[in-house]
């Protein structure tokens, strides 16, 4: 969740995210914050200790922790007084552990990255109700926890018309790391994107790997690490007949990546939570775009708020108003995605804000 100004680049991507640009999360329409609430003793201007519990995947997962941690990077970048730590999770076994260990560390507030580690931290913070805590993709649990969530199901929708929009085999696909809300969430709106541009265009353009009417069905790989699943998951959508894939799967994306590297010009990729064109360099002429989801922003704006001695509670939703997803630019695509299909996608980013257009995703943040 990134609080920014949604800008639209000369060229027409749209719903950039642009970290420079950004507003508190309390001043946006979008914000469940409770005003006042979770407020702590804490001077501005006062030492600041801030720990981040990672998934698994590493702090290189060149997706979700990577980009959390840049946020907390970036923002002792601003403030001298900030100190910051992270410490990985190999599995989901480490969650309680890694939790409890900073919980007594001495931290002022813990930053836990992944909907995963949503029962943990309630347990944790239900017992330790003096400790600050905020989660990344996940409502917030206790009142000491600070909810953190994104609806990118309206970035997966721009995604989704991209995607059927640009295909030449009229088959494009998408595919999970683990089947829970933050992924699919993603993969709805981009499932409903396509069914968007079928109507409006009277195609039949069709999607491997999800159904949003079939919410315990859809193509996962198990994982957000396993790259060599995520390259025969995606290899497989290929021999399908898919031309465009969109892994939601963390570091297992990076197989995608490895798979349209070996397709020949078969296959082409739209990335997930960052600007892949970036953040994974080696596949950047891949990647159509990126439907992105404003991790590093959100994480610099809560402790933006936490260094003037306020503890934010409640939740806050990113959206493409805010600009809390969005589309990545088309980097090396630019002069490939026609002009019409620009003008579309900043139509319905438009018709999303303005409800025009209903996003019906399950997966969305209530």
């Amino acid at each position: 969740m990134r609080h920014v100004a949604k800008t639209l680049a000369a060229v027409g991507a749209v719903a950039l995210i642009a970290a420079g640009c950004s507003s508190k999360p309390s001043d946006n329409a979008s914000d469940k914050t409770s005003a006042g609430a979770g407020t702590s003793s804490s001077a501005a201007g006062a030492k600041i200790k801030a720990c981040m519990v990672l998934d698994t995947g590493g702090v290189d997962d060149k997706s979700f922790n990577q980009s959390s941690w840049e946020g907390l990077s970036a923002a002792k970048q601003s403030n001298p007084n900030l100190s910051i730590s992270y410490v990985a999770s190999n599995s989901s076994n480490d969650y309680t552990p890694n939790l409890t260990t900073e919980t007594n560390a001495g931290c002022d507030t813990i930053v836990a990255v992944g909907g995963l580690m949503s029962d943990n931290v309630k347990k944790i913070a239900t017992a330790n109700p003096k400790q600050h805590y905020a989660e990344i993709d996940s409502a917030s649990t206790a009142p000491n926890v600070y909810g953190l969530e994104f609806n990118t199901a309206q970035g997966g929708f721009l995604g989704g018309y991209l995607a059927a929009a640009m295909s030449k085999t009229g088959t494009v696909g998408t595919w999970g790391g683990i089947n829970i809300p933050p992924v699919t969430i993603y993969m709805d709106g981009f499932w409903e994107g396509v069914q968007y541009y079928n109507k409006q265009n009277h195609k039949n353009v069709k999607v491997l790997g999800w159904d949003e009417t079939n919410q315990k069905g859809g193509t996962f790989a198990g994982s957000f690490t396993d790259q060599n699943k995520g390259k025969s998951i995606t290899e497989a959508m290929v021999q399908q007949g898919a031309d465009i894939v969109f892994p939601v799967a963390g570091g297992a994306g990076l197989g995608a990546g490895a798979a349209a590297e070996a397709s020949g010009g078969k296959l082409n990729l739209i990335w997930v939570d960052t600007d892949g064109y970036e953040s994974a360099a080696q596949y950047g002429k891949y990647f159509i775009t990126s439907v992105t989801k404003g991790l590093s922003q959100s994480v610099q704006d809560y402790m933006k708020q936490v260094g003037t001695g306020s503890f934010p509670s409640g939740n806050w939703v990113g959206t493409l108003q805010n600009g809390g997803t969005g589309l990545a630019p088309f980097h090396d695509f630019d002069s490939k995605v026609p002009q019409d299909v620009k003008d579309a996608l900043s139509k319905i980013t438009s018709d999303i804000e303005s409800g025009a257009i209903t996003i019906t995703s399950p997966s969305q943040p209530k």
